[in-house]
């Protein structure tokens, strides 16, 4: 898996075409900004985490949740379930979305650290299949809930390992203050399982984790499993029985920029694979069914981001070099990763090939903030100006679900492309949406 998803294509005169429709055309058609979803290599990405997880463990014996926090629309949920995946969702908003698409409600499992009660109503509604309950206040809420519908409502629990691993390392100790889940070390993961198996209307299926996100070394993936192995013996020490279900969440890295590389999902597979059932054979148990939550891995690299270059200016920087800023139609309010995390981003002119000198610049948006960058050091044609465009690869996790209306900007539209065809799968806001919630009585 590249920075570009697998139908990205440039003309002999540099213009971009993603499954056959160039950048102009899109631009012309749905406006800009606008983000662009590879179908075809969205659900190559997705059905190669479920081959890949099927080839270590065994048909049947673990299931492939697409996080959908990374992107959700109907349309993405009815391509998961036509290709065997599950969902993830966190939010009843996010599971509306489900509800819409008419998706399995036994292949969903509902994640966040506060689920309202409201939420939790939703979700045993629909049938969900399994909540990932993430503190005692919400072990006794979907208790009460199941009990109030007569039924019992599997849950798993989320557990924190004390490891966390971001990018290229992981850290394995001092990492219990985070607001998700329940440590092992102190022992509440422990009470947690005890509180729901003494629960009435409560099936306790096994236990979740999740470690990080942007991870490229199996390392932590490993401890984190023989942490939460350890766990699952001592539950079964103390109740006899072995819990069926371990969840070891998501985070797998992809690349960004030039030089960087994904994580293998077959490698990964492989060697999760060994360390859980080593790990079970130290403590005599069955290998349970394992659960993973891809979600920027399959839809990250599957969506670019078209922008419309509006203005650009020249200035003159403290060492007397210079630096262009280049302003386009988004900003923050399509992309506010680079302005919360730091993150990093690589940006192509799409419309047209040059052969200007490059220069050092800067891709801002039009938002009314200093910090309004979304690509911070690059270096591309002097001759760019009002009218081209520029395309930013890698937006599929977390450009659309992260968008805002600030300035009051209406958020841009998805538009699904595949062979040589778009499909606006999620519209572009008006103006009259953002005013709909308007109250001016009284």
């Amino acid at each position: 898996m590249s920075m570009w998803s697998k139908n990205v294509s440039w003309s002999a005169d540099g213009e971009l075409s993603i499954a056959g429709i160039s950048a102009t055309a899109l631009a012309a058609q749905f406006g800009t900004p606008l983000f662009v979803l590879d179908e075809d290599d969205f659900r190559s990405n997705a059905r190669r985490f479920k081959d890949a997880f099927e080839g270590a463990f065994g048909v049947g014996k673990v299931s492939v949740y697409y996080a959908g926090k990374a992107f959700l629309s109907a349309s993405v949920v009815q391509w998961l379930e036509a290709d065997g995946l599950n969902l993830d969702v966190c939010t009843g908003g996010e599971l509306a979305v489900a509800q819409l698409a008419k998706f399995p409600a036994a292949r969903i499992e509902f994640h966040g650290n506060n689920k309202s009660v409201a939420e939790i109503e939703q979700a045993l509604d629909y049938g969900v299949e399994c909540i990932a309950v993430d503190s005692f206040f919400e072990i006794d809420r979907v208790e009460r809930a199941a009990a109030a519908r007569g039924i019992i409502q599997k849950v798993i629990i989320r557990t924190t390992p004390g490891i966390e691993a971001h990018t290229h390392e992981f850290i394995a100790t001092a990492h219990e203050d985070v607001k998700f889940g329940f440590s092992i070390a102190s022992g509440a993961a422990l009470e947690a399982a005890r509180l729901v198996r003494s629960a009435t209307h409560l099936d306790l299926q096994g236990l979740h984790a999740h470690i990080g996100s942007q991870i490229f070394d199996t390392d932590g993936y490993e401890l984190a499993a023989k942490r939460i192995i350890a766990l699952l013996a001592t539950i079964r020490d103390e109740s006899n029985a072995e819990l069926p279900l371990l969840d070891l969440g998501g985070g797998f890295g992809i690349a960004y920029l030039a030089g960087e590389s994904a994580l293998d999902p077959v490698e990964v597979a492989k060697k999760m694979h060994a360390v859980i059932a080593s790990a079970c054979e130290v403590h005599g148990l069955r290998v349970p069914h394992i659960s993973i939550e891809p979600g920027r891995a399959i839809v990250g690299p599957s969506m670019a981001t078209l922008y419309e270059v509006g203005t650009t200016k020249s200035i003159v920087l403290d060492d007397g070099g210079s630096r262009a800023y280049i302003a386009v139609d988004g900003g923050m309010s399509d992309n506010i990763r680079p302005a919360l995390y730091d993150a990093e981003y690589t940006v192509a002119l799409a419309n047209r090939r040059s052969t200007a000198a490059v220069q050092p610049s800067r891709v801002v948006g039009k938002h009314c903030e200093s910090g309004d960058i979304i690509i911070k050091n690059v270096d591309l044609p002097s001759d760019i100006a009002p009218g081209d465009l520029l395309v930013t690869p890698v937006t599929g996790a977390y450009g659309r679900s992260m968008a805002s209306n600030y300035n009051h900007i209406s958020r841009p539209p998805v538009v699904a492309v595949a062979l040589g065809k778009a499909r606006i799968i999620v519209r572009r806001e008006t103006h009259e949406d953002l005013l709909r919630l308007e109250n001016m009585e009284g």
